[in-house]
């Protein structure tokens, strides 16, 4: 399967801020989590797809209220049973760098129980196999 990308949009309001006045950690998970669970869901039945791990999640700048983030999100790496989606965010406004990091989610049947998925990725772009290649190293 090829690597196809996501993307979601949020704007920063009001209740998405901490007792700093930026964007709440919490909120941002929350924001990380569904943009790589929407990569992931896409591959598969929605329902059969749990988060794991989220591995790193390192803000290189507050986040404001007003300010529209943009989250880009694809699946690098498939095991037997899990997907490892990448997700990197940035500010609309100007394509600032804002985060990055990988979330694993497991393919379960009806009964809640980790199931092989027969996906298979094919990373053929140099980024997306440098990223793959990372994914794997999250084990």
């Amino acid at each position: 399967m090829v690597i196809k990308s996501f993307v979601t949009n949020r704007l920063v309001k009001g209740e998405d801020l901490n007792h700093h006045g930026t964007l709440f950690a919490g909120r941002s998970a929350q924001w990380f989590v569904e943009s790589g669970f929407i990569a992931a869901a896409n591959l598969t039945s929605p329902e059969r797809v749990l988060c794991l791990n989220i591995h790193g999640m390192i803000f290189k700048k507050p986040v404001n209220k007003g300010n529209i983030i943009r989250f880009e999100s694809k699946v690098v790496y498939a095991g037997t049973t899990s997907l490892t989606s990448h997700v990197k965010v940035f500010f609309s406004q100007n394509d600032e760098f804002l985060l990055e990091g990988f979330i694993t989610f497991i393919y379960v049947d009806e009964n809640g129980q980790p199931t092989p998925h027969d996906i298979v990725i094919d990373a053929v772009d140099p980024e997306d196999i440098a990223l793959q290649e990372k994914a794997k190293a999250l084990r």
